[in-house]
């Protein structure tokens, strides 16, 4: 296994003690790698977690794995605000492959889109960008993530960015939020996520929609 700083891989679950580093954080950037994008088919394959110390913890997730225990007790701490990009799909992930209710969430995508107004990119390579002037090396977003054993730098590279960013991006964007009047708009926004989760694993589409 190919190996960065500042970067640890986990074989299926966090260890006690990344465990309790992470559950003493007040926020912690979340995201995940899968086959693909329909979570009934496409398994979770690995799992990124960040702190304000840009240190990565990458749980490696075996195929057929419906358990980890370690992860649940941190993603359903109520103490521990989870940050991620397009927090809908990770989080449906997680509770499809583990039955992890996630809370508390911050979307950075749900909130450029409501901070943001003058913007139509809203995707976490133009955020980035924008905010934090780096340009994010997207060449391995579509490769096999179910190969964990042999992943490469450059697909341990992008997992890691793809978390990096998102602590600081929150940290921008709430700012904005809370200039523009938008915060506590972006607050319920977070907490209809589970719901729509819900209804995404059970095939229910365009609910709200006329």
């Amino acid at each position: 296994m190919a190996t960065l700083a500042n970067f640890q891989v986990c074989e299926q679950d966090l260890p006690d003690d990344l465990l309790a580093n992470f559950l003493a954080a007040p926020a912690i950037a979340v995201d995940t790698e899968t086959m693909g994008l329909v979570p009934q088919r496409d398994r979770l394959c690995l799992i990124q977690i960040c702190d304000h110390n840009g240190f990565v913890a990458a749980i490696r997730i075996s195929k057929g794995q419906t358990s980890a225990p370690n992860l649940t007790t941190l993603m359903e701490s109520h103490k521990t605000e989870k940050v991620f990009h397009f927090a809908r799909f990770d989080v449906a992930q997680l509770k499809h492959t583990f039955g992890i209710k996630t809370h508390p969430i911050f979307c950075t995508k749900i909130a450029s889109k409501l901070a943001r107004t003058y913007s139509s990119s809203h995707g976490l390579k133009s955020l980035v960008q924008e905010l934090q002037q780096v340009e994010l090396d997207k060449t391995s977003q579509s490769s096999d993530w179910g190969n964990a054993e042999n992943l490469s730098i450059a697909q341990l590279s992008y997992a890691a960015n793809d978390v990096r960013y998102l602590l600081p991006l929150k940290e921008k964007l709430t700012a904005m939020l809370i200039r523009e009047e938008r915060f506590e708009l972006a607050q319920r926004c977070f907490g209809c996520l589970p719901v729509f989760v819900s209804l995404d694993l059970e095939f229910y589409q365009n609910v709200f929609e006329h």
